[in-house]
């Protein structure tokens, strides 16, 4: 075979034949190049297996209808201004404070009565304050409470039902915030509003404002739940003050006080002394418990004996209610309420010179509450 050009051409035609049956079908992306004087040609063309999976763009799933897409401005057309200006950083308080106002009413009326009876009007009403601080390993607690209740009935004067003044402030310190227990220290004080008399003589007041009047206090230790429901305190040393500010009664000896001391004609030569001190052990609690669904029971106790005078002779003073709540202001009170003090004497006798003929005799005072009034808790 020689090498003419005519040789040449006709190779590369049948090589051109060769390669397109062998392709089949393939088609080359790559355009072929056009030249008309070529001496020869190179196949460059490389097939990549590369499958390209282009990501989805998601898809908007909740548009509001206030929301304007083609022009994205927040109106505030339908909103209302805040009342109040909002408080960035509020200081905490460590003080719980509870305010509490009260009032229990009753009546009776009788119209062509049988049996017979006496029209009446009862109202008693109460308010209680409380201010108690709670940080850490110091617990402050503070109540004032005062009741006041008045009755009127047919063809009578009114008449005194209930009559207290009393406060408390305890202050106690914890070892660690484990433990329920604290060193406390106490103060009490308990007094009236008004005279009291033994009906229906009115003529003689046989108690009267800071007459008796009573005060406590002393250290020792309680128990305090985290909840402050319940709150035992337990003080081996105490000094109660009994005080008689008024001279009527405190030449009289009333409520334990030394009595004045009379000449032969009745003439007062010593005026009785106005206060009188005792040292002795205390121990009281306050408890509370819903029992029921809307029925809180409330327990107060007070129980102390002297260890000068008379060491296991025990004064008591006992509160036990229930507050029934029908709804938010309206509250039927259930109560009774039994003291016991040797100092307190029944029955006294003196003669004209003011002489002791009978010491009387020491009594259990009991009193009991039924009335429907309303509550407000601010």
């Amino acid at each position: 075979m020689n090498n003419s050009p005519t040789t040449f051409y006709l190779f590369i035609f049948l090589f051109c034949i060769c390669l397109h049956q062998v392709s089949g079908q393939a088609q080359d992306s790559i355009p072929p190049v056009k030249k008309e004087f070529v001496d020869y040609v190179v196949i460059d063309t490389t097939v990549v297996d590369t499958v390209v999976i282009r990501k989805t763009q998601d898809k908007i799933k909740f548009v509001p209808r206030s929301v304007d897409l083609m022009n994205p401005v927040i109106s505030f057309n339908r909103t209302n201004a805040l009342d109040e200006k909002p408080n960035r950083f509020k200081i905490p308080s460590f003080w719980t404070t509870v305010n509490k106002l009260g009032a229990n009413f009753s009546e009776v009326a009788f119209v062509n009565w049988n049996a017979g009876g006496n029209n009446s009007i009862s109202a008693l009403g109460n308010a209680r304050f409380e201010r108690n601080y709670k940080f850490r390993y110091i617990q402050w607690d503070n109540y004032m409470e005062m009741r006041y209740g008045l009755n009127v009935q047919d063809e009578q004067k009114l008449r005194k039902t209930d009559d207290a003044i009393r406060f408390s402030s305890t202050f106690g310190l914890q070892r660690d915030t484990i433990s329920n227990w604290y060193y406390s220290a106490k103060a009490n004080f308990n007094t009236q509003f008004s005279n009291g008399y033994s009906y229906p003589d009115r003529s003689t007041p046989i108690s009267r404002f800071m007459a008796p009047g009573y005060s406590f206090l002393g250290a020792g230790t309680s128990y305090i739940t985290k909840n402050q429901k319940f709150n035992l305190y337990i003080s081996p040393i105490t000094q109660k003050a009994t005080f008689v500010l008024d001279e009527d009664l405190a030449n009289k000896g009333s409520f334990g006080v030394e009595r004045a001391i009379y000449d032969d004609d009745g003439n007062v030569v010593k005026e009785g002394e106005k206060i009188f001190l005792e040292f002795g052990f205390l121990v009281t609690n306050q408890y509370e418990k819903e029992i029921m669904k809307n029925m809180i029971l409330k327990n107060r106790l007070s129980l102390y004996t002297d260890y000068l005078r008379k060491f296991g002779n025990i004064d008591i003073d006992w509160e036990l209610n229930f507050d029934l709540k029908v709804n938010k202001y309206v509250l039927t009170t259930i109560g009774t309420h039994i003291i016991y003090d040797d100092d307190i004497r029944f029955d006294e006798e003196l003669n004209a010179n003011g002489s002791v003929l009978n010491p009387g005799k020491t009594r259990i005072q009991f009193k009991q509450l039924l009335g429907v009034g309303v509550s407000y808790i601010f």
